[in-house]
């Protein structure tokens, strides 16, 4: 689902429910208010790494969390960083949601209207509109974190900053090139998401191994 096309998304859709998404698609969020990051259109070739095997713990069963794609150099940077908060705090966090294709990103937005009372306006405060949103920038990779115990935030923030994990990542992400996208109060005018981390290349003079918290 992740890789969806548009070509995928609007097979089965009818000439007035097309026009509806190209619509939403071609809205201009500085407009709304909200995230306006414009991000690289030009399909540039991008080595993805599938993420699976993940699950987290509902009830001391284990729950399989969808499959997810992140760019290669990202995906490395995060094994790093989560063999080190493991080493830390015996505790790491999953991918709840890494690369979407701007299709894929288009059919998350219309998921989320209903939530949000159908306004266009409000949703784009909580999903970035195609184009827009660093979960399609492999450049400005964003990745959502989720728990092992399935805390990923979503519907109560409070509950995934409380998380030891998050702590560790406010003192220690930079040093594997992740930063958090949407702080409180953020210039953007999105809202607060502690889970929703981005990558950025950091030095390729250091080593992977030299960033390793040691004990």
């Amino acid at each position: 689902m992740n890789l969806l096309t548009f070509e995928e998304l609007f097979a089965s859709l009818s000439p007035h429910e097309k026009t509806f998404l190209e619509e939403i698609r071609e809205v201009n969020p500085k407009e709304l208010g909200a995230t306006a990051h414009t991000f690289d259109k030009t399909g540039k070739e991008t080595a993805f790494a599938r993420v699976e095997r993940q699950s987290i713990l509902r009830n001391g069963m284990p729950i399989p969390l969808p499959a997810q794609y992140l760019p290669a150099d990202v995906y490395a940077a995060y094994q790093a960083m989560m063999r080190a908060m493991k080493k830390e705090i015996g505790k790491t966090l999953l991918v709840d949601s890494g690369y979407r294709a701007p299709a894929y990103q288009l059919y998350l937005f219309l998921r989320y209207l209903p939530k949000h009372g159908y306004s266009i306006r409000e949703t784009n405060r909580f999903v970035a509109l195609p184009g827009h949103s660093e979960h399609g920038a492999p450049e400005r990779q964003a990745i959502d974190f989720i728990s092992e115990e399935g805390v990923n935030g979503e519907d109560d923030p409070a509950a995934f900053e409380a998380l030891a994990e998050y702590r560790w990542l406010r003192r220690y992400a930079h040093r594997y090139g992740f930063f958090l996208s949407y702080p409180r109060g953020n210039r953007w005018g999105t809202s607060f998401e502690p889970w929703h981390w981005h990558y950025e290349k950091i030095d390729q003079r250091h080593k992977t191994e030299d960033l390793e918290i040691k004990s």
